[in-house]
């Protein structure tokens, strides 16, 4: 064979090594069936009395702190048992069956952080860090914050520290709030986001807190019963609280001080165009309206709201659905009245760039944040949620929702996905659903029937009730979720009824103060001033009464009909507003 029949055989580019991947995965699970079987095991780690066959390879691999341990000069290292101090031995058997196996199981978060703190786990601690910032709560809070405190895990002990903030009169009642430090104490109590009504909330730990509470914001009878409390009487003189009353002369309000239940309504064009991402706050029975502006990549554009418990609002923000299909939460920052990445993982909604129609909405029951996206072509309706689960960070799918509703070309039809008690409520005409979050399961409920075609525009959930009404406030109903029945509400105001066809009407329900209200926004094709007003329902007197607001000229949109209520720091919300009304 002559050379030349080679050349062209040798020229070829050949990969000179290979990758086996069935054996990269298979090789710890092989490691893993050693340990279950005891063989080839080499030293004995003895913690709390519980001891550990183990291989010394495999845990130096794992983990620095061994492979010091193993590799050096230390008596360990010739030692057949090795007794590993200040660490609880059902986290070590965890952290060990991570090693073998690479499954971490987060039931004993803290004890686990502090193993893996010790054997430089970088992994199991971060896991562990994470967990434990999504699992504060009322009965966790302090416990997480002081642990977080020790050692100095900053994500936790923010997100501790700023729901004991937020819920102070609740956390501060429990037993372990006592065992708090007079430096933790301290910085809590001086905490200017610290969520109270009164000032004098904060006297229950008088001793430790004496010199952070901020006396200019107490009344007379206030001072005086201080000055009466048997710690004070101790002071003969009486000079200590007299020092700290006039050093507090000028404090602040704390930002909670100065609340008041506001509805939040996005501001757009007539086109439902957003300008500027531009949101106003409103309590009409106050005469307040505070309009703010967000620059769009804090803000997205009319996206779904949900105000959730302990005064938490959060947004679900999205990209262009051309572009990506990836969501994420925003959570409104109320001293800082700004809106920020949530401490919550993204996730990915279902494809819909080929959908017709859709709409999405954000809502809460029982401290669970549910996101639903409702599908809807020319002869079906879907319906698509997701939960979060705050314990694994993730987004879990729930039990979808289909129906087979046909419709005329060209007419849109209107639905809202309602929160009420414990179940969440899907209304379209004419069909209404109820979603039970134990079962993870659909049940059909009595439709409403008494809407013209385009249904439901506007609801709102009022105890166990839900109301809705139609696009130009004709008809109100309400439904009682206990009995699964419907009633109209009587007493409608009286509004002038010749509209025409291409008048743009803007109708909202909302509940504020624990009273139903809605909006009406009528605006004119011909060049005529809008007409704004909104009405309070007396269901003493089954009747709708004007409340005669001075409603900002503006045109307004929702995410599907729902106006979200929540309590807003005022001086936060004045300090960045671009236009405001009121006294």
């Amino acid at each position: 064979m002559a050379a030349s029949d080679l050349e062209p055989h040798a020229s070829a580019v050949r990969p000179r090594s290979y990758q086996n991947e069935s054996y990269l995965h298979g090789f710890l699970g092989t490691v893993g069936d050693l340990q279950k079987a005891g063989v080839l095991q080499d030293v004995v780690i003895e913690v709390e009395d519980r001891r550990f066959p183990c291989h010394r390879l495999v845990l130096s691999a794992a983990s620095p702190y061994f492979r010091a341990m193993f590799t050096s000069d230390m008596a360990e290292s010739r030692q057949k048992t090795v007794t590993l101090q200040g660490l609880d031995a059902g986290a070590f058997g965890e952290i060990l069956s991570y090693i073998y196996s690479g499954t971490l199981n987060v039931d004993k978060v803290q004890p686990l952080y502090q193993a893996a703190d010790l054997l430089q786990l970088d992994y199991v601690r971060d896991t562990c860090s994470s967990y434990m910032a999504m699992s504060v709560q009322s009965s966790t809070s302090v416990d997480l914050y002081k642990f977080a405190d020790v050692f100095s895990l900053d994500r936790v002990l923010k997100r501790s520290l700023h729901f004991i903030c937020m819920h102070f009169a609740e956390v501060a009642s429990r037993e372990e709030f006592c065992s708090l430090s007079v430096n933790q104490l301290t910085e809590i109590i001086s905490h200017d986001e610290l969520d109270i009504k009164e000032e004098t909330t904060v006297l229950h730990h008088l001793p430790s807190i004496l010199p952070h509470i901020r006396f200019s914001l107490l009344t007379a009878d206030d001072t005086a019963a201080i000055l009466d409390h048997p710690l004070v009487r101790e002071d003969p003189g009486r000079s200590a609280i007299r020092n700290v009353v006039k050093e507090a002369s000028n404090e602040k309000k704390r930002a909670g001080m100065d609340t008041l239940e506001m509805a939040m309504i996005f501001i757009c064009d007539r086109f439902h165009r957003t300008k500027g991402n531009e949101v106003l706050y409103m309590n009409p029975r106050a005469g307040k309206y505070i309009t703010c502006r967000y620059s769009e990549e804090e803000l997205p554009n009319v996206c779904p709201m949900a105000v959730a418990s302990g005064n938490s609002i959060y947004v679900m923000k999205s990209g262009d659905p051309m572009i990506t299909n990836e969501l994420a939460v925003l959570e409104y920052s109320h001293a800082g009245n700004v809106w920020q990445r949530a401490n919550m993982s993204s996730f990915c909604r279902p494809n819909i760039n080929d959908i017709e129609e859709f709409d999405e909405f954000l809502v809460e029951v029982d401290k669970i944040l549910y996101y639903i996206i409702v599908e809807t072509l020319l002869d079906s309706t879907s319906v698509w949620m997701r939960k979060y689960d705050r314990h694994t960070d993730q987004w879990q799918k729930c039990s979808p929702l289909h129906l087979r509703i046909s419709k005329p070309t060209g007419v849109c039809s209107y639905y809202t996905a309602v929160p009420c008690g414990s179940h969440i409520y899907f209304l379209m005409e004419p069909e209404m659903h109820r979603y039970d979050p134990i079962q993870d399961c659909w049940c059909k409920r009595t439709p409403v029937s008494e809407l013209d075609w385009y249904g439901i525009w506007t609801a709102a959930a009022m105890g166990t009730e839900i109301f809705c009404t139609d696009t130009e406030f004709t008809k109100t109903l309400v439904y009682d979720t206990e009995s699964d029945s419907w009633q109209e509400l009587q007493g409608l105001p009286n509004r002038d009824p010749e509209l025409d066809s291409n008048d743009y009407v803007f109708t909202v329900l909302f509940v504020l103060e624990n009273q139903l209200h809605v909006l009406v926004k009528i605006l004119k094709t011909a060049l005529q001033p809008s007409e704004e007003a909104v009405y309070v329902y007396d269901r003493s007197t089954d009747t709708w009464r004007d409340l005669e607001a001075n409603v900002p000229s503006l045109d307004f949109s929702t995410q599907s009909g729902l106006c979200p209520v929540a309590r807003i720091y005022l001086p936060c919300l004045t300090a960045k507003a671009i236009g405001a009304q009121g006294h």
